[in-house]
């Protein structure tokens, strides 16, 4: 009778173990079998598996320790899924506790290496790249990021629980994004409950507080977002009520640019399952794996994602006249409206 409950509760056999003892890479799966089940083909499993080596790597011999490759593409089933961890291990052929320690040492060796795939452009090719890029897509000119907030549902925590409740009634962590104009992140900050506005969290992030510090002059370029958010001369938001024709041409060219970021968002979660189905762990886990989710993001539209062009686009955007007046958000989006959308 013993030995029936552990079959029942227990890791399936070894027989039926998918990876157990084997390199997964060699196994007779496709790039788009793959890409089914770990969101990534075989060459960007390589790469993730090459990046996070020296930290993932066991320093044992034992022939139970864990490949490199079994880590990652074990870390990478649970994103892409979105699946209760005893589920992962019994495709993965572990037990529960196993997946989650994986999952923990996989999340902060990628988070470790943050820096070298999410990206602010702070030099001047950067920030000239990013402006041509947003420009072409609707011509709205000196845009350097588009920025937006999102939720992403987690379990009710046992700590301060009505704050993550969000507007809509679910727990939540309210997750601000800042993309380029390839849907790449070039910000992330996850670390507010739900029940925060989006105002708030940009101005108490890292990005914001450099703007505001920063902000020098209208030649530095501009974060579009919606009208969540309060218009600053380095954060441009629509009128709220248009009613000259420069006014209405900005807000086209604004929404137009602006969507960016929600498209970034979608494919992010379409990505990531988990993403959708929310995160059953508590808030400081769940931040960490939406972290972790949007370097993977990046990383695979850097590796995968091709560039379509748009030949009816202008190829060059229009030199930013210096600006004299007042250095506020309504003057600054007012110049705006007048030079580029009369």
């Amino acid at each position: 009778m013993v030995d029936v409950v552990q079959w029942n509760l227990g890791p399936l056999p070894r027989k039926e173990r998918v990876f157990r003892g084997q390199d997964p890479l060699q196994m007779n799966f496709s790039d788009e079998q793959l890409r089914q089940r770990f969101r990534f083909g075989r060459e960007s499993i390589e790469f993730i598996s090459d990046l996070l080596r020296d930290d993932l790597q066991s320093a044992t011999a034992r022939c139970t320790a864990l490949s490199v490759e079994e880590q990652v593409m074990m870390s990478l089933r649970f994103f892409a899924s979105g699946s209760h961890l005893h589920v992962i291990g019994d495709t993965m052929g572990h037990d529960k506790a196993t997946v989650s320690r994986v999952l923990t040492k996989f999340t902060d060796a990628l988070i470790a290496k943050r820096d070298q795939f999410i990206k602010w452009p702070c030099t001047p090719d950067k920030l000239s790249e990013a402006k041509n890029g947003f420009f072409e897509k609707a011509g709205f000119p000196n845009v350097i990021g588009c920025v937006d907030g999102t939720h992403v549902r987690i379990q009710a925590p046992a700590d301060d629980e009505p704050s993550f409740v969000n507007r809509k009634g679910f727990h939540s962590v309210n997750v601000q994004g800042i993309c380029d104009h390839n849907c790449l992140f070039t910000n992330v900050s996850a670390n507010w409950p739900g029940s925060c506005h989006d105002a708030h969290v940009f101005k108490t992030s890292a990005v914001g507080i450099h703007l505001q510090n920063q902000y020098t002059s209208i030649e530095q370029g501009a974060v579009l977002g919606d009208s969540g958010y309060p218009c600053r001369p380095f954060l441009l938001t629509p009128f709220r009520q248009p009613i000259e024709q420069k006014e209405q041409n900005f807000n086209k060219a604004h929404i137009s640019t602006r969507c960016t970021i929600e498209r970034t968002f979608g494919i992010w979660k379409q990505r990531f399952r988990l993403l959708k189905t929310g995160i059953r762990m508590r808030p400081d886990r769940a931040c960490k794996f939406i972290v972790a989710c949007a370097i993977l993001h990046n990383i695979a539209m850097m590796l995968k994602e091709p560039i379509i062009a748009n030949d009816d686009i202008p190829e060059e955007q229009p030199m930013i006249q210096p600006y004299i007046g007042q250095q506020d958000g309504r003057g600054i989006r007012n110049h705006y409206a007048t030079n580029f959308f009369s």
